[in-house]
């Protein structure tokens, strides 16, 4: 494929961002939806995610990678500030319909709808198809530096020169998840998700699954 101009290369010489028109006209989409944060952020998830896949020979379709990766997060956006589905399932959906207006095969664009569905419901993905698991892999590693030493400083160097966090990426990405979540707190039960709304609003309460179960109509 042709070498994106943008993607850092000189320490990458087996990762290159998918040049085909699908994931131009993905990039152009997520571009144009997202904020630089989660642009960003989306495109070093599909770098890291091929990077540990090479590393691990993990088998891989580049451009179903690339497009989940870049889908990832669009549920986060102002997009969806009505919605009351989980994010995750809104940015699986957002995929699915991209990818059937372009004919995808439907095997190919269930990878990419659960791939985007389970990115942050560790401790399965890892078990499943590739894009699945480097989805998860490659936002681990960027938003909680899970992984870290699995790349190289070279490696790190060169994903975040083509792709920069900034000093403050940190508190924007919490920002970026309580906003794109703090209208439908109910979605968050059940996962780590609700730990960004705790931190960020102090009324926030938890869902005790204990109480619920001791306190359901079973009595």
């Amino acid at each position: 494929m042709k070498q994106d101009k943008a993607t850092p290369t000189n320490e990458l010489p087996d990762v290159v961002i998918p040049d085909s028109q699908l994931a131009r006209e993905v990039a152009q989409l997520i571009r144009d939806t997202e904020s630089d944060l989660l642009f960003n952020h989306s495109t070093r998830v599909y770098l890291w995610g091929a990077l540990l896949g090479k590393r691990q020979n993990v088998a891989f379709d580049p451009e179903l990678l690339y497009v989940a990766a870049m889908f990832h997060d669009i549920g986060l956006t102002s997009a969806y500030r009505d919605s009351e589905l989980r994010f995750e399932v809104d940015g699986a959906n957002a995929a699915r319909d991209f990818l059937r207006s372009h004919h995808v095969d439907e095997a190919d664009v269930a990878k990419v709808w659960t791939a985007v569905a389970l990115h942050t419901t560790p401790g399965i993905p890892e078990h499943m198809r590739g894009e699945i698991a480097l989805v998860q892999a490659g936002a681990g590693m960027d938003v909680a530096g899970r992984g870290f030493d699995e790349f190289s400083e070279a490696q790190r160097a060169a994903v975040v020169a083509g792709f920069p966090r900034g000093a403050d990426f940190a508190e924007k990405m919490i920002d970026a998840f309580f906003d794109g979540m703090k209208h439908r707190p109910g979605t968050t039960f059940g996962t780590f998700n609700d730990d960004f709304l705790a931190y960020k609003d102090p009324g926030f309460k938890r869902v005790d699954l204990c109480s619920i179960i001791l306190n359901s109509r079973w009595g």
